[in-house]
């Protein structure tokens, strides 16, 4: 269960929960939410990314719901139609995806991410969620890394995301996803 947070004060803590068998389930019933009103601008599937999409490890429990684009110029008219569905637009890193979170900014229990398909951030993003799939190893050692950020962070989502990096760019690096315009 979430604590109850005091959002009179921005944005909720990073409070990370060990993993809950639910977390699919969630993700497939907002898949099944999006695929309809993105229809007209996806190019594949909706994939569920970050730290909820790794069975066993922990996470600020968030659904990442992760949909290919074309372009973000021709699925600029897609803002609304996510707007429509309870999800707030955010111009977070606007020259490489539209992001939105959900209910809002100060409290959510999902972050969706219409990204290009054909770019690096889609490349990149399912890799690394891969490479925590497969190796049980990597995935304790991020999940160790996570407690400590989260620890020293718990109220700065930037500097626990950026925290974060240097081990993201170490494992894309390692399993050859790294592009060089990350």
């Amino acid at each position: 269960m979430r604590p109850v947070v005091d959002r009179s004060q921005g944005e909720a803590p990073i409070d990370l929960e060990s993993c809950d068998r639910h977390w699919p389930a969630q993700f497939a019933e907002e898949q099944a939410r999006l695929q309809p009103a993105l229809a007209p601008w996806l190019t594949g599937t909706i994939e569920h990314i970050g730290s909820t999409a790794v069975p066993g490890l922990v996470a600020n429990p968030v659904i990442d719901p992760m949909a290919p684009v074309t372009s973000l110029e021709a699925s600029r008219p897609a803002i609304k139609a996510v707007e429509r569905l309870g999800y707030v637009y955010y111009p977070y890193q606007a020259d490489r995806m539209h992001w939105f979170c959900k209910p809002s900014a100060a409290y959510r229990t999902h972050h969706l991410h219409l990204v290009p398909k054909d770019g690096a951030r889609w490349r990149e993003r399912i890799a690394f969620r891969d490479a925590l799939r497969r190796d049980p190893a990597l995935a304790s050692e991020y999940a160790t890394l996570k407690y400590r950020l989260a620890a020293a962070h718990r109220f700065e989502r930037e500097a626990y995301t950026e925290g974060k990096a240097p081990f993201i760019g170490r494992v894309l690096n390692s399993c050859g996803a790294r592009s060089a315009d990350a």
